[in-house]
């Protein structure tokens, strides 16, 4: 099948897909605070609507009392039925009865038959855990159900008992549900939003550049400019941010050393052909040269022989390192004293003011590639040399010596910064000069590593910088 639409157009999967609105971390924040204040609210609900119920059953048990000291006003205690059915009707209650050591006293009959389920309310023993529960069955509790209710009488010892239907309170508690509920919508909705709109500038905002800047990032890093800037919050947000812009510029950064590294492989490969061709004729020069019979000549022409050769294989294996395929080594004993005095002429000849000491041993022989091992040194020396230029007085000398570990090249430079430290073996990012390109010392530990050693920086100080090449079957 093809992956085409059916315009023919290859659809573009680097575009970010557009995100549903209820996938907005905003519509999430202000639904989640909309629904944490409304189950508060339902938290807090319940002993309100306890607090509203106890009160209306309050207000039964005082206009019972009342209607009761009406009728201890009247003469002996007796009313008409007509002053009855009015106190009851202005206390809105069924019946009141008063009830001391185990006799009822009827204080104002009930004037019709009361019909219904009973269901007894003790408001002297009651708390706060019975009146919540009571008042969450009031909701759902049938609408002909009849409370009795006891509390405490006019006098020590003696219990009203008010018979009240129990329709009016659950009418009642409704209606108080539905205004709690509309106020607490309202309340919901302006907190909400309030914090909707703090949780927006503060929060939502940010993430959102963070988010669209890491998106465009990730489908086209190398062509990105508009990178995140730096923010002086420090808060989470605020090191998130910083943090993807160091990552940005990082990844930028090497982005553009491998676009140098492509620009360079690139020059190479076309200059390599007009180079080798160059140091060919040199080279026919240079036999022509070796047959010379002055003795100067015979002198030096083994020596230009070599550099000639040396520079055909630099050529090369600088075109081998853009392709990632450095010349592998070819082993062969040679002794070490000569091969270091010889790359320390090459690399030491600009520089007559520096001090050269060659304390390697002259008998020692090692297995390595000699040609890599001409190349590390005079790289090192020549380090060296050019750091110590920039020292206006004091002793400038390069010592070489051998130790357990391998072959040490110590100088008496001004030693290496710390930001050089940390990037030293990495490409374009290792140099401390100025017009350094960083390639020196990486390709210096290629050869190393290719010949089955490593070289490594010592130390390094204000009062010189050491370098320790381990050379392969030597040392630890």
């Amino acid at each position: 099948m093809s992956d085409k639409n059916h315009s023919g157009a290859l659809p573009d999967l680097s575009a970010p897909a557009p995100s549903r609105w209820f996938e907005s971390l905003s519509i999430r924040l202000f639904a989640l605070t909309l629904v944490s204040i409304l189950i508060v609210e339902a938290l807090i609900f319940v002993p309100s609507a306890s607090g509203f119920r106890n009160a209306w059953l309050q207000e039964r048990v005082q206009a019972a009392r009342i209607a009761a000291l009406a009728l201890e006003a009247s003469p002996a205690r007796n009313v008409s039925e007509e002053l009855s059915d009015q106190l009851l009707t202005n206390a809105e209650v069924l019946a009141v009865t008063e009830l001391e050591d185990d006799m009822r006293i009827q204080l104002l009959a009930a004037q019709t038959p009361i019909a219904g389920q009973m269901h007894n309310v003790d408001l002297r023993n009651s708390n706060s855990v019975s009146r919540s529960a009571a008042t969450l069955g009031a909701f759902f509790a049938p609408d002909d159900r009849v409370l009795v209710i006891f509390a405490d009488g006019s006098a020590l010892g003696r219990v009203l008992e008010i018979v009240v239907p129990q329709a009016p309170m659950k009418a009642a508690l409704w209606a108080y549900a539905r205004r709690i509920a509309a106020l607490s919508l309202l309340i919901a909705f302006v907190a909400a939003g309030i914090i909707y709109v703090m949780l927006h500038f503060l929060v939502v905002r940010p993430m959102r550049r963070v988010t669209l800047s890491a998106e465009q990032f990730r489908n086209d890093p190398g062509a990105w400019t508009r990178r995140l800037q730096p923010t002086p919050r420090r808060d989470e947000i605020g090191r998130a941010q910083n943090a993807l812009a160091d990552m940005e510029d990082t990844v930028a950064t090497s982005f553009r050393n491998r676009a140098h590294l492509a620009e360079l492989g690139t020059a190479v490969a076309k200059i390599n052909h007009d180079l080798r061709n160059s140091l060919a004729s040199a080279q026919l020069v240079s036999d022509v040269l070796a047959r010379s019979e002055d003795p100067r000549v015979q002198n030096a022409a083994p020596r230009l022989e070599r550099a000639l050769e040396r520079a055909i294989s630099l050529a090369t294996e600088t075109l081998d390192y853009g392709k990632a395929t450095p010349q592998p080594a070819r082993p062969e004993q040679f002794r070490l004293h000569a091969a270091v005095e010889e790359a320390a002429a090459e690399a030491l000849a600009a520089h007559p003011r520096v001090q050269w000491k060659n304390l390697v041993p002259p008998d020692v022989d090692i297995m390595a590639d000699p040609d890599h091992l001409h190349r590390i040194v005079a790289n090192l020396l020549r380090n060296a040399a050019e750091a110590m230029d920039s020292i206006e007085s004091g002793e400038r000398r390069i010592t070489a010596t051998l130790t357990p570990a391998g072959l040490d090249i110590i100088d008496t430079g001004p030693g290496l910064p710390d930001s050089a430290c940390e990037t030293l073996f990495k490409p374009f990012a290792g140099s401390s000069r100025r017009n350094g390109t960083g390639l020196g010392l990486v390709i210096a530990r290629e050869l190393a590593q290719g010949m089955g050693g490593d070289l490594l920086l010592a130390s390094t100080s204000p009062s010189g910088t050491t370098f320790c090449l381990q050379l392969p079957g030597y040392g630890a």
